[in-house]
């Protein structure tokens, strides 16, 4: 297929001119398939498949070249209608097309009929015209941009070849045609003419990629789609435009020539690359406009400033009226103005200053915590920033401390305020010099000069007032001699009224004497000793002793001094030792002798040691360095303690006779000592008791007295205590717990107390066999008591004679039993002091062979080799106990 392109007119002066190529591909056919079919084929019949890939991987358009096929994408070939192969043969191409790469490849298909039937022709012509497999290449094509017609334009015309053996009908489809933005193009079926409709904006769309199509009247397609690629040509009508709308920089004060100030960026929406889209910048305005500070390269928008001279004082902001041009800055480009704002940043490149050079104020003597005066400066920085604010300093005048001066942070003033008393007696008026700085370091710009700290003088008057008596100096010392004795006089503290400069009129009282050595004059202030004065006290420090003392005027105003008695060391102590030594023989055979002196250095050591005559024999005494000395046996001594005479003399021959006691041990360390019995025995010193000691001694001897008789009479007590049985120790029966009613009576036993019995501990009970039948044979209880003989029989028949006359009630049992158990029981319970015969009293260590029924008691009699069979005819309540036992 042929393409023949036209270039439209154009208004614009920049119209091009292009040149009709026409380029010629070359289809290389991959291979040849053959397919054999039935000669009648119905729509949508699946004639068969090829594999497309083989020939061409990425096709991204595949048609047939007959209409009657339809091929898929993955090779698969159906019939579009009914068709009847008109000869035993018939040709199609598969046509693959790849738009990027430009490149085209075909398949050829041969169907072969099965049968022999004679073939309609599909096409009136007799003869089949095979395709050509070169083509004619698109022509490239290019649109101006905001065209202004006249509409519909003509673009381009393509043709086919085979419009010489066909009737052709040109088509085409794509972006503007069927797409977005629709029915911008269309062609001409006959003619193959290509046209526009209307303006492009080249910002919107660029380019167009558009198919275009011949096909005979039946659909058939000799040729393949051809791509047809339409460029929109750029128009710069896009101006440019600055990236942000407000735009502010800042840049220090002072700063240097050439400092990037910040940079600005506009945007152009023609075509890149492009003249249409190269700007320039310029600044057209500068607010104020006086002198020139800022420049702005053309082509990169950056803005530096172009003088040291920025002084934010003077004009903190300024305005630059910006200009952005393309077509490279040319007047026929197209441009944009915009304003930026650059804002200076403050520095501390001015001093602060007084706006007074001298101030004058007053005050009260003896006034603190006032203030007196308030200093304004002026600062010309930025307010309220360490640029502004003010810091003041007293330079000369305040050598006591008087004053001090601080800064408002409110209003930035210096505050002048008294912090320790004024005394006009003294200082009448005072002069102090102020000065100011910043909080923030002067700034060393290039046009600063050095700065200098600026200086105010103040005046303070002091004012006279009435004030009380003054304690000058606060301490006062006065000297005193160790030992002074009681009733001697001392010069004491003297106080001043500032008024009169004297002393008259002073009242003095004492307010702190701790050892109460002194009184004082009322009306002096002179010291009196009330005792000796002692050096070695506990309360001198450093051989002072303190004394506070009160000043106190006619009107009640006072001051509080201080008096220091400086006490002269005396000779008055003689050295001291401690008495008790040990010597341990393991370690040494010494003991090191260290006296103390209570007098000062100079009265002290060295000392001199004398060992008494009578302790030579067994002791020497050897000095050591002055202060100490070496205590040493002749010989080893017996371990005990020992008494040794010494004498020992200060540096001025005040001596004191000591003796010692002296242990000599066996031991290591004097703590470990130990000494023989005999040896502790004999050294052992006498010792007497205080009173207290012996007070203490015979309170514990009387509490133990008592605990002692409180045991005895409890003891005593238990042992007079009756003992009694229950009253129904003999019931026999099951009684419940609760009731308080006297229990049954015994009608099933007949109790006998045995004539060879002694003790109750040899005394049983038994009960007889219980049946329906009585009870077989005779029973009795049988009690001795000094030889006495008592007996309560009974006789019983069956359960059926249960009123025989032989039966007794259990009151009766009870009253002739009671007694005699009571008193057996008491004769039982008594020690072996009262010890009776030995039908009462009876070691119970023996109890005999047991029973295969086991014990039921003392007080059973009967036999052990009487039968157990009474144990299986017991009555219910029995029972009931019987099972309770045989449960637990």
């Amino acid at each position: 297929m042929a393409v023949a392109s036209a270039v439209p007119g154009s208004t614009f002066s920049k119209q091009l001119l292009f040149a009709l190529l026409v380029l010629v591909l070359f289809c290389d056919a991959c291979r040849k398939v053959s397919l054999q079919v039935p000669s009648h084929l119905k729509a949508e019949t699946l004639v068969g498949k090829v594999n497309l890939e083989e020939c061409l991987k990425s096709a991204s358009l595949v048609l047939s070249s007959d209409p009657a096929f339809r091929i898929l994408e993955d090779g698969t070939i159906y019939t579009t209608h009914d068709l009847l192969l008109s000869s035993e043969k018939k040709n199609f191409s598969i046509l693959l097309s790849d738009s990027q790469r430009q490149e085209q490849k075909e398949i050829d298909i041969v169907l072969s009929a099965r049968d022999k039937k004679v073939l309609m022709k599909r096409h009136t012509k007799d003869q089949v015209h095979r395709r050509s497999k070169r083509r004619w290449a698109p022509i490239p094509c290019s649109l101006m941009e905001n065209s202004l017609g006249p509409f519909p334009q003509h673009i381009q015309q393509i043709q086919s070849d085979a419009a010489q053996n066909y009737t052709i009908f040109y088509s085409i489809s794509g972006p503007g045609v069927d797409k977005e933005p629709f029915n911008l193009f269309y062609i001409e079926k006959d003619t193959g003419d290509i046209y526009c409709t209307r303006s492009i904006d080249r910002e919107q769309y660029d380019q167009f990629l558009v198919y275009g199509y011949a096909t005979t009247a039946d659909g058939y397609a000799p040729d393949y789609p051809l791509p047809l690629l339409f460029k929109v040509e750029d128009d710069n009508d896009n101006a440019p435009y600055f990236e942000t709308k407000l735009t502010v920089f800042s840049v220090p004060e002072n700063c240097r020539s050439g400092t990037s100030v910040g940079q600005v960026t506009a945007i152009d929406n023609d075509e890149p690359g492009t003249l249409h889209t190269r700007l320039k910048y310029k600044i057209l305005q500068q607010i104020p406009d006086h002198p020139k500070h800022f420049s702005i390269h053309p082509d990169t928008g950056v803005i530096t400033t172009t003088t040291p001279l920025l002084d934010r004082e003077k004009c903190d902001t300024y305005r630059l009226v910006m200009e952005v041009r393309d077509m490279g800055g040319q007047p026929f480009g197209l441009f944009t103005t915009g304003t930026i704002t650059i804002s200076l940043e403050d520095e501390n490149d001015n001093s602060p200053y007084f706006t007074q050079t001298s101030y004058t104020t007053e005050v009260e003597e003896n006034r603190i915590d006032v203030e007196i005066l308030r200093m304004k400066v002026q600062d010309q920085d930025l307010p309220n920033t360490p640029h502004s604010k003010a810091v003041y300093t007293i330079l000369q005048g305040n050598e006591n401390g008087n004053f001090k001066i601080t800064t408002d942070p409110n209003t930035n003033d210096g505050v002048l305020c008294v912090v320790k008393p004024l005394n006009y007696e003294l200082n009448r008026q005072i002069i102090l010099q102020i000065g100011v700085l910043n909080e923030a370091q002067f700034s060393k710009a290039a046009n600063s000069q050095t700065p200098t700290m600026c200086t105010t003088t103040v005046t303070v008057k002091v004012k006279d007032s009435d004030e009380g008596p003054e304690c000058q100096p606060p301490v006062k010392v006065i000297q005193s001699k160790d030992g002074l004795p009681a009733g001697q006089d001392l010069l004491g503290y003297k106080a001043m009224d500032p008024e009169t400069s004297s002393s008259e009129g002073l009242r003095y009282q004492m307010l702190g004497d701790q050892d109460n050595w002194f009184e004082i004059n009322e009306n002096t202030g002179d010291l009196k000793t009330l005792k000796i004065l002692d050096r070695e006290s506990k309360f001198v420090k450093n051989n002072q002793y303190n004394i506070s003392v009160v000043a106190v005027d006619t009107v009640g105003r006072s001051c509080t001094g201080t008096l220091v008695v400086l006490l002269e060391d005396s000779n008055d102590h003689p050295p001291q030792i401690d008495r008790e030594l040990t010597i341990c023989q393991q370690e040494k055979d010494y003991a090191v002798l260290e006296p103390v002196d209570l007098d000062g250095p100079d009265n002290g050591p060295p000392f001199q040691f004398l060992l008494d005559n009578s302790a030579n024999k067994l002791w020497t005494l050897e000095p050591h360095d002055g202060k100490r000395a070496i205590l040493r046996q002749r010989h080893n001594l017996n371990y005990n303690y020992y008494s040794v005479p010494i004498q020992i003399r200060d540096k001025h021959g005040l001596a004191a006779k000591h003796v010692l006691s002296v242990r000599v041990c066996d031991c290591t360390t004097p703590s470990e000592c130990r000494m023989s019995v005999k040896e502790e025995r004999d050294a052992k010193p006498n010792v007497i008791l205080g009173k207290w000691a012996i007070l203490s001694m015979v309170l514990g001897s009387a509490l133990l007295l008592c605990i002692l008789f409180t045991c005895f009479c409890v003891t005593t007590a238990k042992r007079t205590v009756k003992k009694s049985f229950p009253d129904d120790v003999a019931q026999q029966n099951l009684i419940i717990s609760n009731t308080e009613g006297p229990g049954e009576e015994v009608t099933e036993a007949n109790i006998r107390l045995p004539t060879q019995a002694s003790n109750i501990c040899d005394t049983s009970m038994s009960v007889g066999t219980l049946g329906g039948q009585g009870i077989k044979g005779q029973q009795s209880f049988e009690m001795v008591k000094g030889g006495g003989h008592h007996t309560l029989e009974s006789s019983k028949g069956g359960l059926q004679g249960a009123a025989e006359t032989g039966r007794y009630a259990y009151t009766d049992w009870q009253s002739f039993t009671q007694p005699r158990l009571g008193e057996k029981v008491y004769l039982c319970g008594q020690d072996e002091e009262h010890k009776h015969g030995d039908d009462y009293v009876r070691s119970y260590n023996y109890e005999g062979k047991g029973s295969m029924a086991g014990s039921v008691g003392c007080c059973s009699d009967r036999q052990e080799e009487e039968g157990l069979e009474f144990l299986d005819h017991l009555e219910p309540k029995f029972r009931t106990l019987a099972k309770t036992c045989a449960k637990k």
